[in-house]
C-alpha cells in the first residue's frame, strides 16, 4: 500500500516583500511584493505532494475570500483536504514578511489565530485517519495541548516543525507534560533551538532536546547548513551552494525532504542531506514552494 503522510497545522496567504536596496527604517522602501500560498503545514504538504507522496492536510480555512482560494489551490496541487474544515466566522491566516535585497528575512508577522481551533477534541474526531498514517507531521501553530495529544495518541513516527522562537516552546512544554515523552523528529532553526533550551550552542541545545525525549534533532543553521543528532550519532552538513532568491519556506521544504527521505528508507545522515537539497530548491524560487522541486530532487 502507498505510504500515507498526514500533515497538521497552518495554511495561510503569504505576502512576501523583497527590497531592491538596503532597508531604510520608518520609510517607504522600493521593492517587489509576491503574493502566494503558504503556512508551514500547507507548505510541507505541498512539497510532499510534488515529490509524489500521498498526502492529507488537516487545517482550518477561514470563511473569507483567502480561505476559498487556498482550498481550491490545495485541490489543484493534489493535496487531500477532506479532513480539513472551513470556519465561516474565522479569517484566514496571513504571513507577512520583509526580505532584504539579498532575499534574507528582516522581519515577519504571522496571523494564525484560526489554527487555534485545532484542539485535542478536533484531532480526536480524526484519530482513525491519523492512526492509519505511516508518518504524521505537525507545526507548532497548533496549541500545546494539541501537540501533546499527538505525542500521546500517534502511533506513527511524529515529526514537528518549531515554526518560531515563540511557538517552539509548545513542543518542549508538551514533552514535559506528556505521559510518555517521546517525539521522533524535531526540526528547529538555531534561534528557536537556543530559545527553548536556554543554551548557547547548537550542540548543547540538541543534547537537551534529546534528554527531553526527542529521538532525532535537526537544527538548521541558515547559510551554515544543518546540525543533526540522535542518541548514536551527530552530523554537521554545510549548506548547498545556490543563488538565494527568497528564504520563505526553505525550512518547511527541509522538513518535507527529511520526511520524504525517511519514507524512502534513507538513513539518518542521508535524510539531513536530502532536506538540504529540498531547502536549496526552495531558496532558488520566489515562491514558498518551488513548483519544480521534483525535477530538482528526483
Amino acid at each position: 500500500m502507498e505510504t500515507l503522510i498526514s500533515v497538521i497545522g497552518g495554511a495561510n496567504i503569504d505576502l512576501s516583500a523583497t527590497l531592491f536596496d538596503a532597508f531604510i527604517a520608518a520609510d517607504s522602501n522600493p521593492g517587489h511584493v509576491e503574493i502566494g500560498y503558504g503556512g508551514v503545514a500547507r507548505n510541507i504538504a505541498h512539497n510532499l505532494s510534488l515529490l509524489g507522496a500521498r498526502t492529507q492536510l488537516m487545517t482550518i480555512f477561514g470563511g473569507d475570500l483567502f480561505g476559498g482560494l487556498i482550498q481550491d489551490y490545495c485541490k489543484q496541487q493534489g493535496i487531500d483536504i477532506r479532513l480539513s474544515e472551513r470556519e465561516t466566522a474565522l479569517r484566514t491566516g496571513v504571513y507577512l514578511c520583509i526580505n532584504n535585497h539579498g532575499g534574507e528575512m528582516i522581519a515577519a508577522v504571522a496571523d494564525t489565530d484560526a489554527i487555534r481551533t485545532i484542539t485535542p477534541e478536533w484531532l480526536s474526531k480524526r484519530s482513525g485517519d491519523i492512526s492509519q498514517s505511516d508518518y504524521v507531521v505537525a507545526d507548532t501553530n497548533i496549541t500545546e495541548d494539541s501537540i501533546r495529544w499527538l505525542m500521546e495518541n500517534t502511533t506513527a513516527p511524529l515529526f514537528i516543525d518549531g515554526v518560531s522562537s515563540t511557538k517552539a516552546h509548545r513542543v518542549v512544554n508538551a514533552l514535559r507534560k506528556a505521559k510518555l515523552p517521546y517525539l521522533h523528529t524535531l526540526k528547529v532553526n538555531l534561534k528557536e533551538a537556543l530559545a527553548v533550551t536556554q543554551t548557547t550552542t547548537y550542540a548543547e541545545a540538541a543534547q537537551q532536546l534529546l534528554n527531553l525525549g526527542v529521538a532525532h534533532v535537526y537544527i538548521t543553521l541558515g547559510g551554515d547548513g544543518v546540525y543533526c543528532r540522535n542518541a548514536a550519532e551527530e552530523w554537521l552538513f554545510p549548506a548547498l551552494p545556490g543563488d538565494v532568491v527568497n528564504t520563505t519556506g526553505a525550512g518547511d521544504a527541509f522538513l518535507a525532504g527529511v520526511v520524504y527521505a525517511y519514507a524512502k528508507g534513507m538513513d539518518f545522515p542521508k535524510t539531513a542531506q536530502y532536506g538540504l537539497m529540498a531547502a536549496r530548491a526552495t531558496l532558488m524560487s520566489p515562491k514558498a514552494v518551488n513548483p519544480d522541486i521534483a525535477n530538482i530532487l528526483l
